[in-house]
């Protein structure tokens, strides 16, 4: 995994330290960072090393600041704060991956000059070979310590789980601590889930079909989308299990005026598509940076679809008075149901967006509610797994529109190991 780097080469160990840096400090995003950082620099290999570090770093930023609190007298802050995160990055190499220490330790300090620190590689250099020394003592010392600091989360979020799933919550939060499952959408129209398995086998590829999900199968070690026969044409999509859900739940036809709403990247959109092909569905996003990835999504599976950016706080302004069969409302949410494809999650997200959040899905599910024709379908979805954007969110809505009923009961699925990630559905009926 190690690679000796060029002297032109970036510095990896650089890298994964201002990205982290930029993430907790400035509140970045992990995800955009990496694509900003690695998408053209760095090959394959030395990407795949600064995701590792930095993803790991996120999931368990909290056992790595003890150990370096322990170690370090004074707190590096300023100009030099950069620096606190290059330790957290040999730290984590030294514990989580299969660098040689030594190795480590010296990539590590070799970053303090590509990050222009030359006069600190002493205080790196000694950090690191403390703890190198002492990392037995200094493990114990952190399985002494509160549930709150070992589960790796923050305080309001294990309050909230607590309060929400008392006795799962511990379950819940080594799942978020994981690295996340791969799961693959297996369009039904190029080969039955059964047939691409055998497919996938022959290219020495493992996977587990979901006995649920009829589109649905598990990667067993998850491999790059160029290994995935037929990727390029559409035969497949990387999607979570859970995700896959919403489709079948919004259960769209032919011919129907569907629309899909906050629908960027989307694997919904296509999803849709791949059942009713000839319905006659819009796509609409906030974001025009997403709404890009829509449009490559459908080209990819050779899709079409109507794709707008617009708000769903506004609809007036891009549905031009147009009613809809279904509407699928994947709401913007916490994520909290999606922490282990996203660790910085846990860090970016505070207890006080959980209200905010709470009132913009409700602003924005009564205003699309009105775009719903009579026996109409609207599928709510979120990627959260708390109560407050879920059930009783969608309990509130019943209560103050006597149009609308539920059909059947709420869907709320946990992330677990080998399973789907954190996601919530009501199917909503207009009378």
């Amino acid at each position: 995994m190690n690679k000796i780097a060029s002297k032109n080469a970036p510095n990896l160990r650089a890298i994964s330290a201002e990205v982290t840096f930029q993430v907790i400090e400035q509140g970045q995003s992990l995800s955009a960072l990496l694509l900003k950082r690695t998408s053209s620099k760095l090959d394959d290999r030395d990407r795949a090393l600064v995701q590792e570090i930095c993803f790991g770093i996120m999931r368990r930023l909290p056992e790595l600041n003890f150990y370096l609190q322990t170690l370090m007298s004074k707190v590096l802050t300023g100009k030099n704060r950069v620096l606190h995160y290059l330790l957290l990055v040999g730290i984590y190499q030294i514990l989580y991956t299969r660098i040689k220490p030594h190795a480590a330790v010296s990539e590590t300090v070799d970053a303090v000059n590509s990050l222009k620190k030359s006069n600190l590689k002493g205080l790196v250099n000694g950090v690191l070979r403390e703890f190198l020394r002492q990392q037995v003592p200094l493990k114990e010392q952190f399985s002494q310590q509160s549930e709150a600091l070992q589960s790796l989360h923050p305080s309001w979020l294990v309050n909230r789980l607590k309060q929400a799933y008392p006795e799962s919550r511990l379950a819940i939060m080594n799942a978020n601590n994981q690295k996340p499952p791969m799961w693959i959408r297996v369009n039904q129209n190029y080969a039955l889930t059964t047939e691409y398995q055998r497919l996938l086998a022959e290219q020495n590829i493992q996977s587990e079909i979901d006995k649920n999900v009829l589109s649905a199968l598990r990667i067993v070690t998850p491999v790059n989308v160029n290994r995935l026969v037929g990727f390029d044409n559409g035969s497949v999509t990387v999607q979570d299990l859970s995700a896959q859900y919403a489709a079948y739940l919004l259960a769209p036809q032919n011919g129907e005026q569907i629309l899909d709403l906050c629908a960027a990247p989307g694997g919904k959109t296509t999803h849709i598509l791949e059942i009713a092909p000839k319905a006659d569905l819009l796509a609409v996003d906030i974001d025009p940076e997403r709404v890009k990835r829509i449009r490559e999504n459908l080209t990819r599976l050779n899709l079409h679809a109507e794709v707008k950016v617009g708000d769903g706080l506004t609809p007036e302004a891009w549905c031009s008075g147009r009613q809809f069969d279904r509407i699928l409302l994947d709401a913007p949410c916490s994520a909290t149901g999606v922490i282990r494809r996203h660790p910085d999650i846990k860090w970016l997200r505070k207890d006080s967006d959980i209200p905010q959040l709470v009132s913009l899905q409700q602003a924005i599910l009564n205003n699309i509610w009105g775009y719903l024709k009579q026996g109409g379908t609207l599928v709510y979805a979120t990627c959260s797994i708390l109560p407050d954007e879920n059930q009783q969110q969608i309990t509130q809505f019943l209560q103050t529109h006597t149009d609308a009923e539920q059909q059947g009961e709420s869907k709320q699925f946990l992330p677990s190991a080998e399973s789907g990630d954190g996601f919530f559905y009501a199917v909503l009926k207009k009378r």
